[in-house]
């Protein structure tokens, strides 16, 4: 099992700082989130220029604001600056997020990502032949494809988001699914690997455990009932994911927060 950190500031670290003390810690990987505020780009690439051996990856950029030939350039351009080192996480992320943020319409993400992703790898498959491609709601025509082995992740939650995983991604990231459903809800990944030929065992799953440090128990308590509250009411996917654990409790945050009672 590898052991990933997903990078945030530490005192009067910086993100790059805490990257160093992981790799000479012994961890794996670390991580890199954008919402807003900072571009998870810039960052996963400083990320590579102070590191040599620990894996970057992002987790997650969004399928929405930026477009696949850009993902595909940016996954191209980061394994090269980490000589090899770098995964693209990627998510559909929230209507939230993407209709209040971007000032993009939220339509259709299930069919966004699996567009996306299978573009993106046409992008990278390093085959000299001219990409030209036709989806429902992406299209390319005519660009040659550039090579890069980067692996693709997505942060599929609901079930049909999961089949994407399963057709076509190298790896899952469950954000905020109850480990204890962990099993069930792979099963579904597995299923659509299947139906593609491709070996559910060869699907990388790395979910992640919500941490905050503090030597204030309360502190550390209240940072992370932010983090999950924000998803929770905020995200109709991130709800019914915590749901198949803990309904009561999820319908009460999500209800709260619709009525602005976020605290």
């Amino acid at each position: 099992m590898n052991v990933g950190l997903m990078v945030t500031a530490f005192g009067d670290d910086d993100l790059a700082d805490v990257a160093v003390r992981a790799e000479n810690s012994g961890y794996d990987a670390v991580w890199v989130g954008e919402l807003w505020g900072a571009s998870a780009v810039v960052q996963a690439t400083e990320l590579a220029c102070r590191t040599d051996e620990i894996r970057i990856g992002t987790a997650i950029l969004n399928v929405y604001s930026r477009s696949p030939a850009v993902l595909a350039m940016t996954a191209a351009s980061l394994e090269d600056a980490s000589d090899g080192r770098f995964t693209l996480g990627l998510g559909t992320s929230t209507a939230t997020a993407i209709e209040g943020l971007h000032g993009t319409a939220f339509d259709r993400p299930v069919r966004r990502a699996h567009e996306t992703i299978e573009l993106i790898r046409e992008f990278t498959a390093g085959n000299g032949e001219p990409v030209d491609y036709e989806g429902e709601l992406l299209e390319a025509a005519n660009f040659p494809s550039i090579e890069t082995s980067v692996p693709v992740y997505h942060a599929g939650l609901g079930s049909a988001n999961r089949r994407v995983v399963g057709r076509l991604a190298d790896g899952w990231i469950p954000h905020n699914i109850p480990f204890s459903t962990l099993d069930e809800a792979f099963e579904e990944v597995a299923d659509a690997a299947r139906e593609r030929d491709r070996e559910p065992g060869e699907i990388t799953i790395a979910p992640y455990v919500p941490s905050a440090v503090s030597d204030d128990r309360s502190e550390a308590r209240d940072t992370l009932c932010r983090h999950i509250a924000y998803y929770v009411g905020s995200g109709e996917g991130y709800r019914r994911a915590v749901a198949t654990k803990f309904p009561g409790e999820a319908d009460r945050i999500a209800e709260a927060w619709r009525s602005g009672d976020k605290r």
